[in-house]
This record gives structure tokens, C-alpha cells and sequence, in this order.
């Protein structure tokens, strides 16, 4: 029994010993390869561009830049026009307040003159009174569908509110009613004028951003041909105003 494990044991020790040898030869042959050639394992660094490279990419982002510059001045430029546009409509909105308060104001003056006449005598009956109510009613409703009347002010005739009063003379009566066509015609032209200012300011910041854009537009393409001549510069995008109604000059009451 002896014998027999100890025969195994010398024929199994050299087997295991040239085993382990094997594996130890094949790990440092690996570690060898490695050690000899690091670069397998390093990752690859990309070159430095070229100075091609680096113009290539700057007039890329130069030619991205002016389309993207000419687009925005395009736009702002449609919007000048789009805002000078809204601008004369105002103003003529204003020019016709303008007229409209002048015949009113006209009206009313000579009412007040009449006034320093006598007013008619006429009997103070009780039908005498009914249709005075009926003049003042039918004078108020003809101007309120002529649109010289607001509501809420044929409401104070109708409700012989704020100084209506149906007793008074026709003459009278009229002179009442020239004075509030006046007043609410002069109320209309106030509200027009303002409205007629705020679409100027409006016009003019619109052109001024037209014109910085398209000031913009024009540098960035001129930065795309640095080498070469660009020619004269036309007529610019956003059009400014004409000069003489920059000078924008409101209409005063007299």
C-alpha cells in the first residue's frame, strides 16, 4: 500500500510541477507583450487641428451667424413696415377726429351765440311742455344714431340727468346738445391723438431695430469675404421714416 502511494506521488508531482511551469512561462509572455507594447492599451489621442481645420470651422460659424443675422433683419424689417402701416392709419384716424371736433366746435359756437339772444316766448303749458320733452327726445336719439351721442349720455337725456332738463326752450335744448357732441367729439380726438403717439413710438423703435439688424446683416456678410472688396452698400433693409413725418407734430385743440 506504501509503495503504490508513494509511486503515485512521484508521478504526479513532476505532472503538476511542469503544469504550474507551463502557466508561469504563459503569464509572462503575456506581461512581456504588454510591457513592450503599451500603446495597445492607450487610448488614442486625436491630433491637434490644422490651422485649415481651425479656418474651416470659423467660417462655418461665421456663415451660420450672418444667416442667422439676415433672418432676424428681414423680420424686424417686416415688422417696421408692418408698424409704420399701423402708424398712418392712426394718424389718419387722428386727422378725421380732427375734423369731426373742429365742425362740432364750429356748431357750438354759434349756438352760443344765439344764446346772448332773448330766448322766444312761447305759452308754459302743459302741451307746450310735452313737446319740448318730444324735441329734446328726438334731437338726442338723431344724434345718438348719428354717433355724436353716447349712450350713457342719451341715458342722461332720457333720465333728465346732469342738466337735462325737458322744460327748457328747443333753443336751449340745442345749445346743450352742441355743447356735448363737442365735448364727446373733443373726447374722441384726445383718445385718437394719444393712440395716434403710442403707434409713432412704436414705429420709430421697430425702424431703429430694423436698422441695427440690418447694420449687422450687412457686417457679418461682409465678414465672410474678408479679402475681397464689398460693394456699395444699397438701400437699407427697414426703410426709415420719411423726414417729414419723423417730425411727427400733433394736431392742438384751438
Amino acid at each position: 500500500m506504501e509503495t503504490i502511494v508513494f509511486y503515485q506521488f512521484l508521478t504526479e508531482v513532476p505532472q503538476a510541477a511542469a503544469i504550474w511551469s507551463l502557466l508561469l512561462l504563459l503569464a509572462l509572455t503575456v506581461l512581456a507583450v504588454l510591457v513592450a507594447r503599451p500603446e495597445r492599451d492607450t487610448p488614442a489621442v486625436d491630433p491637434a487641428p490644422t490651422a485649415r481645420e481651425l479656418a474651416a470651422a470659423e467660417a462655418a460659424d461665421l456663415r451660420r451667424y450672418a444667416d442667422e443675422v439676415a433672418v432676424a433683419a428681414a423680420g424686424a424689417a417686416q415688422t417696421a413696415r408692418r408698424r409704420r402701416a399701423d402708424w398712418l392709419t392712426a394718424q389718419e384716424q387722428v386727422e378725421r377726429a380732427w375734423v369731426r371736433y373742429d365742425e362740432a366746435d364750429a356748431a357750438a359756437r354759434r349756438f352760443a351765440g344765439a344764446g346772448a339772444l332773448p330766448t322766444p316766448r312761447t305759452p308754459r303749458t302743459p302741451a307746450e311742455y310735452a313737446a319740448r320733452e318730444r324735441y329734446l327726445h328726438q334731437a338726442a336719439m338723431a344724434a345718438h344714431w348719428r354717433g355724436d351721442l353716447a349712450m350713457r349720455q342719451l341715458s342722461d337725456v332720457f333720465g333728465h340727468r346732469h342738466g337735462w332738463d325737458p322744460r327748457r326752450h328747443p333753443v336751449e335744448q340745442e345749445a346743450l346738445l352742441s355743447r356735448a357732441i363737442r365735448n364727446a367729439r373733443r373726447a374722441d380726438y384726445e383718445v385718437a391723438a394719444a393712440r395716434e403717439r403710442s403707434a409713432w413710438r412704436d414705429a420709430e423703435l421697430a425702424a431703429s431695430s430694423a436698422r441695427a439688424l440690418a447694420d449687422e446683416a450687412y457686417a457679418a456678410a461682409a465678414r465672410l469675404r474678408p479679402t475681397r472688396a464689398m460693394p456699395r452698400r444699397p438701400v437699407r433693409v427697414a426703410a426709415a421714416l420719411p423726414a417729414a413725418a419723423a417730425r411727427w407734430r400733433p394736431a392742438r385743440v384751438g
